[in-house]
């Protein structure tokens, strides 16, 4: 069920063929009681390469570590991407050119085959999801400002959905929710566990 043959038969058939120009999911969702997105104010794009890579046992989805040094969202796991420059010809321009940046993965390696839903998250972006198959054979190259570590989880794991915990965090005096799947130590949750559960929804949840 998760090789790359079965994969692309259900992307064909369930992500979109488009990035949805509206966000349809966002970190509030969990939290309609908590809730932390400023109502009236634009949010800033983005887009994020979900990728997957073909290996013996199956797809693996590829994710980063932030540095531990950074202001925001220190040492925390994410997808490759980031602000959709003015200067990109579109949401998958941006996500590529990002993952070459933070990964060292030159584009001509991925192949988009489409989108999630677009996810607006606490800090006011929204991210386009762009799923692709990144071909093996690539070199990685951490962005050393940015970046701590690649690594990659098997599909597997993250499409059970026995493995999407929701967890808390007091933020301010109020308990805010948010999916987290944890694995081999690393600790896959927020924004990013959210798109996950989103991939999960679109192509693994109705048969």
């Amino acid at each position: 069920m998760f090789d790359e043959t079965d994969f692309r038969r259900r992307a064909a058939e369930r992500l979109h063929r488009k990035a949805p120009a509206l966000h349809r999911l966002s970190d509030d969702d969990l939290n309609p009681e908590a809730r932390m997105i400023p109502e009236g104010v634009a949010p800033k794009p983005a887009a994020v390469l979900v990728p997957l890579v073909s290996r013996a046992d199956g797809l693996h989805m590829l994710l980063t570590e932030r540095q531990p040094h950074l202001s925001r969202h220190a040492g925390q796991v994410a997808f490759p991407g980031g602000r959709i420059d003015d200067t990109d010809e579109s949401p998958v321009a941006a996500a590529l050119r990002e993952t070459e940046e933070e990964t060292g993965i030159a584009r001509s390696f991925v192949e988009p085959l489409g989108f999630l839903d677009t996810y607006l998250t606490s800090t006011n972006y929204r991210v386009v999801p762009v799923v692709g198959i990144v071909r093996p054979g690539f070199t990685v190259v951490p962005h050393a400002g940015e970046v701590a570590d690649v690594f990659e989880v098997p599909l597997a794991f993250l499409m059970n959905p026995g493995h999407h915990a929701r967890h808390s965090r007091d933020y301010q005096g109020r308990e805010r929710f948010y999916y987290a799947m944890p694995w081999q130590g690393r600790y896959i949750w927020g924004a990013t566990a959210g798109m996950i559960r989103n991939l999960y929804s679109l192509m693994y949840e109705t048969q």
